[in-house]
């Protein structure tokens, strides 16, 4: 039986004053020009918290708007917010950044994280009215910390500062005093990426009613690495965020892959629960602290507010065939060898082609495709060009080549079988999974039969190789006949034993 998508979420954290001493373009230019114009410009261009909820992309990525919803919203859409936008969406959240702190203290097992006593109440105080959270977990924070012990922290003591409105209010210590993997730095991210995986699964498990109980395994498929001098990267955040969501039936692992680890995680887990070694399967990613306000610097020079200014999180929870949710066709999975090549007609081929044909469908066959769904208010003043729409124009150019579908026809395939790009920049985030939520609501809705969600990865950045990658799976409505791998439903089954039982007993009576 092929997996199904049993429910979504997607988290947005703002975190205007991490951008600012935790991105890696800022400390970068800390490091090499401490008095440049960009970071003197740098706050003046932070959004406040409520024009990051009722930024248009953020109330898609939440799931209060739809993707097409966009087409309808007049450019520049940081110009254009929603109002009355709510923080809370059907299928997530944008948390403020004063409630984060407190999330991230929560999550931390080694005392590692310090709070302001002040600042400690009043976030406890916010927590315990969160929809979700509340007062249990709220309770978990603790009383926090005279503020002299934090100054001394930062500047005796290698601490990594946690400010608001640029004022101090705790700080992350060092988990080592030599060993560079465990500065206050990287503890800092890691805790910020443990942390935004929590809340995801917390959404992902409340939202949706499932019982964290019930999750037997769980990946963990971010861009950041836990570990110590002996075994950097070795892990396990998966496991970590399971403990605080939960999860006490859960083992689970990291899955790594640049920016296509979220659709090798979706594939992996599919076939997990179709194998029968787990009945449900949660794949979970926090967010990337090096990438807040990554391009920072030319939306500045263009006189934009700096909209990378969030964390990404997101989760799902794959589990057996329901006969109601959507599957995950694990027969239809494209994938880029090392001997694909890296022109771009050879990668479209491998990920959207070749998975297609195994099916016997044609690119017109598919409803949507979810590619690298970056906002492209994001890129386009960066140079990257509009990613989504780039991506849509080449499947449909082979779709051309292919003789199914005519030249003229481009333009509306675009439309029809794309959307605009609402994700943030978030590395791993955007690639394919941002998509899965509203999906399934359009497949439950009967609005889509089939779409396929595309992950690539930039393997290169890593310096180990020159080839990028890229995984792809078709994602079906239910036709709502749960089977088995014969190909025979269990109703089916029923009938025939129901059949056999009833002939058995007609012949003893005979006899």
């Amino acid at each position: 039986m092929f997996a199904v998508v049993k429910g979504t979420s997607y988290v947005l954290v703002h975190a205007p004053d991490a951008t600012i001493h935790n991105g890696s373009t800022q400390t970068m230019e800390r490091a090499t020009n401490p008095n440049s114009e960009y970071l003197k410009k740098l706050k003046s261009h932070l959004r406040k918290y409520e024009d990051v909820v009722a930024y248009p992309p953020n109330q898609v990525y939440i799931g209060n708007k739809s993707p097409e919803d966009l087409l309808g919203i007049d450019k520049p859409w940081y110009q254009n917010g929603i109002p009355g936008a709510d923080r809370y969406g059907s299928m997530g959240e944008v948390m403020p950044q004063d409630e984060f702190y407190g999330l991230m203290k929560i999550s931390d097992a080694f005392d590692l994280v310090k709070l302001e006593k002040g600042f400690a109440a009043s976030v406890k105080k916010k927590l315990s009215s969160h929809r979700l959270l509340g007062e249990s977990i709220a309770g978990r924070l603790g009383e926090g910390v005279d503020l002299s012990e934090i100054e001394g922290l930062v500047e005796n003591h290698h601490a990594e500062g946690m400010y608001m409105d640029g004022n101090l209010v705790g700080c992350v210590k060092r988990a080592h005093d030599r060993d560079i993997n465990l500065s206050a730095h990287v503890m800092f991210e890691n805790l910020m990426t443990k942390a935004s995986g929590i809340l995801a699964l917390i959404n992902l498990f409340q939202l949706n009613n499932i019982d964290p109980g019930s999750v037997e395994y769980v990946i963990e498929c971010s861009e950041e690495a836990c570990g110590d001098m002996n075994q950097r990267g070795g892990g396990n955040f998966a496991k970590a965020i399971a403990e605080i969501a939960g999860c006490v039936n859960a083992t689970g692992s990291d899955t790594r892959g640049f920016c296509a680890a979220p659709t090798h995680a979706l594939i992996e887990a599919a076939a997990l629960v179709k194998a029968g070694v787990y009945k449900n399967v949660a794949v979970v990613a926090g967010g990337a602290t090096a990438k807040l306000g990554m391009n920072g610097k030319d939306h500045v020079a263009k006189g934009l507010p700096v909209l990378e200014d969030v964390l990404g999180g997101f989760a799902v929870l794959i589990g057996e065939n329901d006969g109601k949710n959507p599957v995950l066709r694990t027969d239809l999975v494209g994938f880029h060898t090392v001997g694909t090549g890296s022109s771009p007609q050879a990668v479209i081929t491998s990920l959207v082609i070749t998975p297609l044909e195994k099916g016997g469908l044609k690119i017109t066959d598919v409803d949507k495709y979810s590619v690298e769904m970056q906002n492209p208010e994001i890129t386009v003043p960066a140079g990257a060009g509009d990613v989504p729409t780039a991506n849509y124009k080449m499947i449909g150019a082979l779709g051309v080549k292919r003789n199914e579908l005519k030249r003229e026809e481009l333009g509306e395939f675009t439309k029809n079988h794309g959307m605009p790009g609402f994700a943030p920049t978030q590395g791993h985030i955007p690639s394919g999974v941002p998509f899965l939520g509203h999906c399934r609501d359009m497949m439950e809705k009967g609005q889509i039969q089939r779409a396929m969600i595309v992950g690539k990865g930039s393997l290169f950045l890593g310096r180990m190789t020159n080839l990028f990658d890229g995984v792809s799976i078709v994602m079906e409505k239910n036709s709502g006949e749960v089977t088995d791998e014969t190909g025979v439903s269990e109703e089916k089954i029923k009938a025939m034993i129901a059949q056999s039982l009833k002939e058995f007993a007609a012949q003893l009576l005979s006899e």
